[in-house]
């Protein structure tokens, strides 16, 4: 690996000035700038950034915390910023917190230590960020002390519960996810606004996003409440889990049970029967947190710091056909 020394050897002039090149501080002669740039070019030498940025203290590193990263929406959303941030010529740390506070603390910390620019969170501790010096983007989280990037949520709620019942199903079981998390209570409320205002019966029954919690639910609902037609999931881990433990008892979907999911991760087309879904545009949002933590950096004025995307139902083959 070619280092600043071999550069420096290489070009006849002292580290320190080819670290001034590489830094653009201090004055260096233009023919000796030059020489040193033709050396770099020549050896294909590429500057530790990490080392840059310490000695900088600043660098071209984005942190991005995410609280689950076995939940597999979170990873598209990573995709989204890490594709947007290497576009824009950045670099990515990121960090998974486990929804624990003292990890995500940690990871922060982490993030200071290697100056980063800014940070992209999707965690729900945001109090942590109130004395930052940098700025920091919320991704399917929202708040209103800080910049947001989230779909839709209480769209994404009113579409999953009219689907149902326009799909003939009388007897629902909400899902709910984690009532800490605001996505998650956002588009329940809306859920529930739409069947209060049927004739369905409905249950509520709390469940998480983990694989563990869909397991455990999945199981739950039916022995609580056997006459269950129709699910609305929080997520599709949940939805998949449900789908599982249904055909394992012997119900048939959509005929005697329809389920509705919630993210459209990829693997809710692979699952047999297909799972509908609301889709929430993962990917692009991670686009958008990268482009407004940009904006915030470079200071540009008349920017939305509060972005809300569209959702759309996705149908696949849990839910029935609507006569024509």
């Amino acid at each position: 690996m070619v280092t600043i020394r071999d550069v420096a050897r290489e070009a006849g002039v002292s580290v320190a000035t080819v670290s001034r090149v590489l830094n653009k501080s201090g004055y260096v002669q233009e023919d000796t700038k030059k020489l040193v740039l033709e050396v770099i070019q020549k050896l294909n030498y590429k500057p530790n950034e990490v080392a840059r940025s310490l000695y900088k203290r600043e660098s071209k590193l984005i942190g991005l915390l995410l609280p689950d990263i076995t939940n597999p929406f979170f990873p598209e959303l990573a995709r989204g910023v890490e594709d947007a941030v290497q576009h824009e010529g950045y670099r990515l740390i990121v960090g998974n917190s486990d929804e624990d506070m003292e990890k995500e603390f940690r990871y922060i910390e982490t993030f200071l230590q290697n100056h980063v620019m800014g940070i992209i969170a999707s965690t729900i501790h945001s109090d942590r960020f109130l004395n930052l010096k940098i700025p920091v983007v919320l991704l399917d989280r929202t708040t209103d002390q800080f910049p947001s990037v989230y779909s839709n949520h209480q769209q994404g709620g009113r579409l999953a519960a009219r689907t149902l019942l326009e799909r003939g199903s009388r007897e629902i079981t909400v899902l709910r996810g984690p009532q800490h998390i605001r996505p998650a209570q956002e588009r329940f409320l809306a859920a529930l606004d739409v069947l209060s205002q049927s004739s369905a019966c409905f249950y509520v029954m709390d469940t998480s996003f983990t694989f563990n919690g869909a397991k455990a639910s999945a199981k739950e609902v039916f022995q609580k409440y056997p006459k269950t037609d129709g699910i609305l999931a929080c997520n599709d881990v949940v939805a998949t889990a449900v789908l599982h433990e249904a055909l394992r008892i012997g119900k048939r979907i959509p005929e005697d049970l329809q389920i509705i999911g919630y993210d459209d991760v990829p693997i809710s087309e692979l699952v047999f029967p297909p799972l509908t879904t609301i889709h929430q545009p993962a990917y692009k949002m991670g686009e958008e947190a990268v482009k407004l933590l940009l904006a915030i950096l470079r200071k540009e004025k008349c920017m939305d710091t509060q972005i809300k995307l569209p959702v759309k139902l996705i149908e696949r083959e849990t839910t029935r056909k609507v006569e024509s």
